[in-house]
């Protein structure tokens, strides 16, 4: 498995935007199942600071979200919303109680 952490802080005034961008993302993985894909959005108490965390086997690498056309709408301006970029950190699980499963 393949697991990463995605953290990035958006614009106040793109903070409503990138949330309905990610709920969409979320109605169309409920629609389609992808196997093989753990993933949670969070967001900070500022509003504005999102955490995506992903778990996919490393075969799949990111297939089921790049694949997704919500997920490309919501990467299409991502760059143009945040006031920090986003920052990818591959994550190695030292332990874990019903996280994963």
């Amino acid at each position: 498995m393949r697991r990463t952490i995605i953290q990035y802080k958006v614009k106040p005034d793109s903070a409503g935007d990138n949330q309905r961008f990610v709920e969409k993302v979320y109605e169309e993985l409920r629609l389609n199942s992808p196997p093989n894909l753990r993933y949670a959005t969070f967001k900070q108490p500022d509003n504005c600071t999102f955490i995506h965390l992903v778990s996919v086997e490393a075969e799949d690498a990111n297939k089921p979200l790049s694949e997704s056309d919500s997920f490309k709408a919501f990467q299409a301006n991502l760059k143009d919303r945040c006031e920090v970029q986003p920052v990818a950190t591959d994550l190695t699980v030292v332990g874990s109680y019903n996280f994963f499963d």
